[in-house]
């Protein structure tokens, strides 16, 4: 081997490890995009090509006991387009014989991610995106319920609009009976959706059989009074014989929802949960920990890759994020010729895909978190798309300076004024509760990007 060139830009391995895009089969390669930054003295190409090698048959030298039938299963770069400076797109497709399909999520990971993120001939790399064959797709069964099964529950079915959600605040050190009270006055209000926060499970001070006993109890209050049905998605994520612990003594207890934090429990779990006969309520998926992965424009993964992996998995709901609120948006920062990805237009690329075919499997309520209140619901709803789109406030009902029940009044109402085609100002002169929070909270965040 030549001691000035490493192995993978010897001719006969660039052209093991790449292919023109017209040989990449759609239902034969599970195809990436990815945005890579090569180590310094490297081309796009040629990081490409390690990062296709590392992930399918290669290691770092030439081995004896490579040969040709291996080779058929070699992972190929079809498309390398540099952006900014020596960074770029590589797009790669790894031949679906290598894929353990029966083995389903975790062995994806490891072939489309796996040791990437460590490897010394980048300096950064981010998984953008995944394509995954229909072969592939058929395998899994995806959502039990889906946009339709869940308007059909909450009854927005004959006539669909965003739904409003809520989580309970503050965000733990409620009791069962507090909880529940909080949950009445916004279901009240108008709430179609009542989830836990992230953190709170099963602690001493709220365990999930009394909370979810007080909560349902509430609810069905509320369904006498109004006839409304509201959903109340019960957080029983946990290590894993402990979460099917949470799961019954939820739905033991009336639980017509539970939620799960996919990636602390991991997305097996969620598929368990989901594919599970005796869980006959739709799985609410919380995205908490996604940033570790999703914030740094330069590595990581995309959430577009986390919530195709949710969908496959069974998730009926997700977090994708906002378009004005306090979270910062996915891959800000990044590259503008990187658009799908990039801030708002990121989020939205995220929902169309929940909300698009795929295959024959259902499709994915997005939801809209972080920082919500109802100045900013005309935005939200304009940049990621309705009516199928969930919006939750927690803050923004909760913090209502007449209470919660006003607050979840005034989200609605700002929804039905912007599905009226009405401004905001003009619908609080007859609505009262929207005029308070105008008033309170004004346009925070509203100019934030």
């Amino acid at each position: 081997m030549s001691e000035s060139r490493e192995w993978y830009q010897e001719e006969h391995w660039v052209k093991v490890f790449t292919a023109s895009p017209e040989e990449i089969d759609p239902d034969s390669y599970v195809t990436c995009t990815y945005y890579i930054t090569p180590k310094e003295g490297l081309d796009l190409r040629s990081a490409g090509i390690y990062a296709a090698a590392e992930q399918s048959i290669g290691t770092w030298t030439t081995v004896k006991t490579m040969t040709e039938r291996v080779y058929k299963l070699a992972g190929k770069v079809f498309h390398a387009e540099k952006i900014s400076g020596e960074a770029g797109i590589v797009k790669i497709g790894f031949p679906l014989e290598l894929f353990d399909i029966e083995a389903g999520i975790s062995h994806l990971l490891s072939i489309v991610a796996g040791n990437l993120f460590g490897v010394g001939a980048v300096k950064g790399i981010r998984l953008l995106d995944v394509h995954l064959p229909k072969e592939y797709v058929k395998a899994f069964k995806g959502p039990k319920f889906g946009i339709e099964g869940v308007r059909r529950i909450l009854g927005t079915d004959k006539s669909p609009r965003p739904h409003l959600g809520t989580i309970i605040k503050p965000k733990v050190g409620l009791g069962p009976k507090e909880t529940a009270e909080a949950a009445y006055e916004a279901a009240a209000g108008g709430v179609d959706f009542i989830k836990d926060d992230e953190t709170l499970t099963s602690q001493k001070f709220n365990p999930i059989e009394d909370r979810v006993t007080h909560v349902m109890d509430a609810l069905d209050r509320v369904k006498e009074e109004t006839g409304r049905t509201v959903l109340y998605a019960v957080d029983v994520t946990a290590d894993y014989n402990q979460l099917w612990k949470n799961v019954e003594t939820a739905l033991d207890n009336g639980a017509n929802c539970v939620m799960v934090d996919f990636l602390c429990t991991g997305l097996p779990a969620l598929r368990a949960l989901a594919e599970d006969p005796s869980v006959k309520v739709p799985v609410h998926v919380h995205r908490c920990l996604h940033a570790a992965m999703t914030r740094n424009p330069e590595h990581g993964i995309h959430m577009l890759v986390l919530a195709k992996l949710v969908r496959l998995a069974g998730g009926d709901q997700l977090h994708t994020g906002t378009a004005k609120g306090k979270m910062e948006k996915p891959g800000a920062g990044a590259p503008t010729l990187l658009e799908n990805y990039s801030g708002v237009r990121g989020v939205r690329y995220i929902n169309d895909f929940l909300r698009s075919e795929w295959f024959g499997l259902k499709t994915t309520l997005p939801v809209a978190s972080g920082g919500i209140h109802p100045a900013l619901v005309p935005a939200n709803l304009e940049l990621l798309g309705y009516p199928d789109i969930q919006l939750n406030a927690g803050g923004g009902i909760h913090g209502h300076p007449w209470g919660s029940r006003a607050g979840a009044m005034a989200m609605r109402q700002a929804i039905e004024a912007y599905m009226q085609k009405v401004p905001l100002e003009e619908y609080a002169k007859k609505h009262p509760e929207l005029r308070e929070a105008l008033q309170y909270w004004g346009t925070k965040f509203l100019g934030e990007e």
